[in-house]
């Protein structure tokens, strides 16, 4: 029998409430607090420990938030600005070279649409992935089970429900393609 940790990470229905999430979820808590304290010095080391994975250029700018931070990983040459939010019940993984502005949110985590099983307090996710060379604008918003493709701009206030090709800029409410990007 599988347990709640391994339905998480799987996307399907699981237990939020389980031990084993919730000691997870606290260490996360405890390293986003300790990060997000004004006096840190040198705060990168706390969430590369948090991390799945980082690559040696990587810089959060503080608040940061984040569900469990294991199943976080960035490639090379990382930056996310203030107030970033990633929600990561399941696999958020983020290319090389990939920024994003301030209170950009990755969620991963997702409720069922009928009312009894979401009353349950069971919930599940979607992994999200975003490949190299992606811009994330301010306010812009990942939703759950998304895949951003490579060179990809995504414009300050969208929210992006639907899948992104490469090479190109996509914004609005749902975020729709805006541009074509010429990376030849």
């Amino acid at each position: 029998m599988k347990t709640e940790l391994e339905k998480m990470l799987a996307g399907e229905m699981y237990d939020p409430t389980d031990p084993e999430l919730t000691a997870l979820h606290r260490k996360a808590r405890q390293a986003t607090a300790e990060f997000n304290q004004e006096m840190v010095e040198d705060r990168s080391p706390v969430l590369k420990n948090l991390f799945g994975k980082t690559g040696e250029l990587f810089h959060i700018r503080p608040p940061f938030y984040c569900d469990y931070g294991s199943n976080i990983y960035v490639g090379e040459n990382f930056f996310a600005n203030y107030d970033c939010v990633i929600l990561d019940v399941c696999n958020v993984i983020i290319g090389d070279n990939c920024m994003m502005a301030p209170k950009v949110s990755i969620y991963t985590a997702t409720h069922p649409l009928e009312a009894a099983a979401r009353n349950s307090g069971r919930e599940f996710g979607k992994p999200v992935t975003i490949g190299d060379n992606v811009w994330l604008g301010g306010n812009a918003v990942i939703g759950p089970g998304i895949t951003i493709g490579n060179n990809v701009v995504v414009a300050a206030g969208a929210v992006v429900v639907k899948d992104v090709p490469d090479n190109v800029v996509v914004g609005g409410n749902p975020a729709r393609i805006l541009k074509e990007i010429d990376n030849g």
